[in-house]
């Protein structure tokens, strides 16, 4: 199967994706901003991602905030730390 001419290489659309949420909060420099701006200008897969990333942001900011139990927290974070180890180790 041959690849369209005008889609990047997927290694770049892991590299953009790896940078994605820094994007999103302005927390990279300008040349990184700009080289996204140009991946995401002619890759549509990337422009895909972003807007269902973009809306997803929106609606999380629109939902009810919800206490839950101190057990279930601890838990949660517990396994947070427990995933994070097993990565990094």
């Amino acid at each position: 199967m041959k690849r369209s001419d005008s889609h990047q290489p997927h290694g770049n659309c892991l590299a953009l994706f790896e940078k994605l949420s820094e994007y999103i909060d302005r927390e990279l420099d300008a040349p990184t901003c700009k080289d996204i701006e140009a991946h995401i200008q002619d890759c549509k897969p990337c422009q895909v991602c972003m807007g269902t990333l973009k809306q997803t942001i929106e609606l999380c900011k629109h939902l009810d905030h919800r206490n839950v139990p101190e057990t279930f927290h601890r838990k949660l974070k517990d396994a947070i730390s427990n995933l994070t180890e097993k990565h990094s180790g």
